[in-house]
């Protein structure tokens, strides 16, 4: 008989992907849905819900093998609440175990959660990347939201039945991405010079179809039981590098100006923009090497071949 797996966040950008990666490969699927105009894939049964943290969960999981918690307070620039880290922890943390709680009771045998690698830290050095097992350092509300969730799971499943698998995504690229990673793919289409020709880290990401394979993976693999798991395509990529291959994929030449990376950290600083001189200038890279052993897994999709998928997208429906 087919799994049957309780899925979250099944609107989202990651969330409607495993969703439809579920139907695709005969799972039978139940999706909580926040708003009543949200519509999932055929054969999808939708379960309406307020919010995470005072919904009772409790009929939901009659037949449910498995959860897939992707809903999540995600990560803002310039979030606007008086107290961020309390609004992270209610849905992130408050809302995460309450329905984790609420499967276990009900004998759900697993529990997949998408955390963050935020957990880990904010950026590594050249050759260092971070592991799975390395000490948690977080370093924004978020990240701090993501890793309680994580300890809370771990010591649910260390008094219940149910397993916990924890997977800590890089950022997540792929059709319909939005964000800066967009805003990259507007910037090479229209031709726009770039002063990024000579910056020299090392940053990981994951396709979208990638991340997807891991999460199916973790669901009936009996390795994953109560493990961690980072998540990325298996090939780092500096800046410049990320935008040379992105403008191929688009057909279009980068025009990047060899501006050295000190004097753009340096004019980011003065403009008060330290973090996007991090995400742009500095290194944040993953050993995926437990995944990959512990799993048998490799990214089905190489980095060439999601760009284009994702520049495909973006000409079709993105580009104004």
């Amino acid at each position: 008989m087919p799994q049957s797996v309780f899925l979250t966040g099944a609107t989202g950008f990651v969330g409607g992907a495993v969703m439809r990666r579920l139907v695709a490969d005969g799972f039978i699927v139940k999706a909580a849905l926040r708003n009543i105009d949200d519509r999932v894939e055929e054969g999808v049964q939708a379960v309406r819900f307020c919010t995470f943290e005072t919904t009772d969960w409790s009929g939901c999981f009659v037949g449910v093998d498995s959860v897939v918690h992707c809903a999540a307070r995600v990560h803002v620039m310039n979030d606007k609440e008086i107290d961020p880290l309390a609004a992270f922890r209610k849905v992130n943390v408050e809302g995460t175990l309450r329905l984790a709680r609420q499967a276990a009771e009900a004998g759900v045998r697993r529990f997949v959660f998408i955390s963050s690698i935020k957990v880990n830290g904010e950026g590594t050095k050249l050759g260092r990347p971070y592991t799975a097992d390395d000490c948690p350092q977080p370093c924004d509300p978020y990240g701090i939201s993501k890793m309680e969730a994580e300890q809370g799971l771990r010591e649910l499943a260390s008094r219940t039945s149910m397993d916990v698998v924890i997977i800590r995504p890089v950022l997540v690229y792929g059709p319909g991405v939005k964000a800066n990673f967009l805003n990259m793919m507007r910037w090479l289409d229209k031709g726009v010079p770039l002063p990024f020709g000579a910056i020299h880290n090392a940053r990981s990401l994951v396709a979208l179809d990638n991340l997807v394979d891991l999460i199916i993976t973790s669901l009936v693999h009996p390795g994953a039981a109560n493990q961690i798991f980072l998540v990325s395509d298996g090939e780092d990529l500096s800046t410049t590098q990320l935008l040379r291959r992105m403008a191929i994929a688009l057909s279009k030449s980068a025009r990047l100006l060899p501006v050295p990376s000190w004097t753009l950290i340096a004019a980011a600083n003065i403009m008060g923009k330290r973090s996007l001189s991090q995400r742009l200038c500095g290194s944040l890279a993953v050993d995926i090497g437990k995944t990959r052993s512990l799993l048998q897994w490799a990214p089905p999709v190489s980095v060439d071949r999601a760009l284009e998928a994702a520049a495909k997208h973006y000409m079709e429906y993105e580009k104004k």
